[in-house]
């Protein structure tokens, strides 16, 4: 019973040690972070103390090898800030460049807009609310004279019919009174007639 106890106890330790294994990264300065291999000097590294200061004992080669690493980083993170640099730079010119074709098309989008609010009137470009106005007073204009102009005529067509009508009534009165002339002279040579007959037979 006692043995099975230790057997226990040791396959419960072992288990946790491998556990513990899985979960921690193996420290390295091949690979991993800065972080880590900072980690790994430091726990490779021996300490000593010396008028009560503690020291840390480094292996060159190891230091050597994270500076080598550090610069390699940094390196790394210079060429990846510089392609971001000129992806960024790419970007603004690319904006740049959507804005100036907007501004243009916006500015193309009023000119169409202004033509199309627009009309053409004796070579001046007009607004359709002006053109309209002078249109309608054009032909408000042209209606006008229109009436006036049949009014006048109709006025001296009444006129002409009313001077017709006068010049009837006197070629009417002419007519009757010619005749009545006539009449009277006719008469007046009758008489003389008579006159000179009884002239005559008294001779």
């Amino acid at each position: 019973m006692k043995g099975f106890r230790i057997l226990l106890a040791v396959s419960f330790c072992l288990l946790f040690a491998v556990s513990n294994a899985q979960e921690t990264p193996e420290l390295s300065l091949d690979k991993g972070s800065i972080n880590s291999q900072f980690e790994f000097i430091y726990k490779k590294s021996g300490n000593y103390r010396s008028d009560g200061k503690k020291y840390e004992v480094v292996r060159t080669l190891s230091l050597d090898k994270l500076r080598q690493n550090v610069l390699d980083s940094l390196k790394g993170f210079n060429a990846r800030t510089a392609e971001l640099k000129a992806t960024i730079s790419t970007h603004e010119a690319t904006i740049a460049s959507i804005n100036k074709k907007l501004e243009e098309t916006t500015n193309n989008l009023e000119g169409v807009t202004e033509e199309k609010d627009s009309m053409s009137f004796l070579g001046i470009l007009v607004s359709k609310v002006t053109y309209n106005s002078i249109l309608w007073s054009i032909i408000a204009g042209l209606l006008g004279l229109m009436l006036f102009f049949m009014y006048k005529f109709r006025r001296s067509n009444i006129l002409t019919q009313e001077a017709k009508t006068s010049l009837s009534e006197v070629e009417v009165e002419y007519e009757d009174h010619r005749r009545r002339a006539l009449e009277r002279e006719q008469k007046i040579s009758r008489q003389l007639q008579d006159e000179i007959n009884k002239y005559k037979k008294s001779k």
